[in-house]
């Protein structure tokens, strides 16, 4: 670690020498930074193309006062790059931003004025717009497309209460550096989509921990990113097999703010009311399954979330965590 500086821009990537090149020049050309120190830092998480190339020729020629960085982290998983950008980046702020997250010329300085005006905010969300490949129905814009990090909650901030169970995506997530020290432990569960594993939400394992100890959690509407979403994430080859991690990784989520003692009974809870959506969705869409993409995708996350305990405990996810 160096010394501290005001704001970092974390990037963690996966075969991301095809969209890294926008995202960087959306970076150097950011407004209103004239008296923030901050710097861009591009984690490779073990990617097999020409990835660190692409950000060496971006280096090569880099005349900014904030500085590219880039490092590889060889554990594959999203937890990974995130916890390798935190350890390694040296902002008071970190901003996370996917590769295929584009923001507005005002990202930085908004999320930077955001952290000033509450300091109780130890993590909080962009406005996220969609930029589709292929424009899906209102249907699925409606049900589907909030789980593929589409966040746009309106144009006022607003505090995600514990209480009502919703976190957002981290997708254009700012975390005060403090608070993820404070309250993320060493290791945690859930490691992020890798081959082999379809586990995913760990990103919502995190910002539970930041919430349970006393941070707040927001939404910021004045950092706007946009998202771009190809054809092939709206297949049903890519959703169903999506929305049944989710599934899987709910029993973390749900049961990350628990009480040890009261685990239980939520565990109890949510079984009933996953059956009662099972239940109700399959005799609202008996026969239509097969030709109804949303209709699948949310019996599948149904499904998978009612298993979610009994799979974790089955492939022993319950018993260990990772570093």
């Amino acid at each position: 670690m160096t010394e501290s500086i005001d704001f970092t821009v974390a990037i963690p990537t996966y075969n991301g020498a095809e969209r890294l090149p926008e995202l960087l020049e959306r970076l150097r050309n950011q407004l209103h930074t004239e008296n923030l120190t901050w710097e861009i830092l591009v984690v490779d998480n073990n990617s097999t193309d020409n990835t660190a190339q692409v950000v060496q020729s971006y280096q090569a020629n880099w005349q900014y006062p904030y500085p590219l960085k880039y490092i590889f982290e060889a554990k594959q998983g999203a937890a990974y790059a995130r916890k390798r950008a935190v350890a390694e980046a040296s902002g008071k702020l970190i901003g996370f931003l996917d590769d295929d997250n584009y923001p507005l010329s005002n990202w930085v300085a908004e999320a930077y004025n955001f952290a000033q005006k509450y300091p109780k905010a130890g993590a909080y969300a962009s406005q996220i717009h969609p930029d589709w490949e292929v424009v899906p129905s209102e249907e699925f814009q409606r049900r589907i497309a909030p789980f593929l990090a589409i966040t746009e909650r309106g144009d006022i901030p607003l505090l995600y209460e514990a209480k009502k169970k919703l976190l957002p995506p981290s997708a254009g997530l700012v975390v005060r550096r403090q608070a993820w020290l404070d309250a993320v432990p060493q290791k945690t569960i859930l490691t992020g989509r890798t081959p082999g594993n379809m586990l995913t939400s760990e990103d919502l394992e995190v910002l539970c921990y930041i919430q349970k100890v006393g941070w707040e959690i927001w939404y910021n509407p004045k950092m706007e990113i946009s998202h771009k979403i190809p054809n092939s994430r709206l297949q049903k080859d890519y959703l169903i097999p999506f929305f049944r991690g989710i599934g899987l990784s709910r029993y973390v989520t749900r049961t990350a703010n628990a009480k040890y003692y009261n685990k239980p009974f939520v565990f109890l809870a949510y079984l009933v009311n996953d059956l009662r959506k099972i239940i109700l969705h399959f005799l609202k869409y008996r026969g239509d399954f097969k030709d109804n993409l949303v209709a699948s995708c949310e019996m599948q996350l149904f499904l998978s979330s009612f298993i979610s305990p009994f799979y974790l405990w089955r492939k022993g996810y319950l018993n260990r965590t990772i570093n």
